[in-house]
């Protein structure tokens, strides 16, 4: 399967759930592949940081910009899973891996400003899938703010989503210091020394929700 992270806004934890769901999928048992296809290299610094650690387990990583099909698929070839961290603006390698991926996932933050791309996103998916007919989307809301008050935020997200046929997970995840803790050293939500068990479930839930 060939997994693509993406959007059109910068901010939404797209590297943290690229890094998080590659490292899920190694624990698992799979040939996994993380592959940053962003300029700005977050998910290539957070690898950066992982080869430095001898106490981590190994993650094949690669970085690649432009257009990503030839790549991608040879990368299919000999991966189980490939995850693809493709940033936050619409690109050429987030256009182009669309055209080849099997699923598609669009973090978004229950914000205004992370909602207004909807439509833009919308019309990638359309042009995608004239290529990729079979290709699965799904949007996840991500860094939640915890308060009880904002659960209406959330689920108006949601229904924005929707609105779009872009169907959101069940899953979401929250403004856990957890995620920061985990990047700043090249780690996973599953390897920090202070583990959080909430940001493992919301990692396992959305991994479930997509290959289940």
């Amino acid at each position: 399967m060939l997994l693509v992270v993406g959007g059109e806004k910068g901010g939404s934890g797209k590297s943290t759930i690229s890094q998080n769901l590659a490292v899920f999928l190694a624990r698992a048992g799979y040939d996994v592949l993380l592959l940053d296809a962003d300029p700005q290299g977050t998910t290539r610094d957070w690898a950066a940081e992982r080869q430095m650690n001898e106490g981590l387990a190994g993650l094949t990583f690669e970085h690649a910009t432009g257009d990503l099909r030839k790549i991608l698929a040879d990368r299919v070839k000999r991966y189980q899973m490939v995850v693809v961290d493709a940033g936050g603006a619409d690109s050429l390698a987030l256009r182009s891996a669309m055209a080849v991926a099997t699923h598609v996932l669009l973090p978004l933050r229950p914000k205004r400003r992370d909602l207004k791309t909807l439509p833009n996103l919308d019309l990638m998916i359309a042009q995608a899938k004239t290529v990729n007919p079979d290709l699965v989307v799904r949007a996840v809301i991500t860094q939640c703010p915890t308060l009880p008050s904002q659960v209406k935020r959330i689920l108006d997200a949601k229904e924005a989503c929707r609105s779009f046929e872009i169907e959101p997970l069940d899953a979401i995840t929250m403004q856990r210091n957890a995620y920061d803790d985990a990047d700043e050293g090249g780690e996973s939500v599953f390897e920090i020394a202070a583990s959080d068990t909430k940001a493992i479930e919301e990692v396992e839930a959305i991994a479930k929700e997509l290959w289940s």
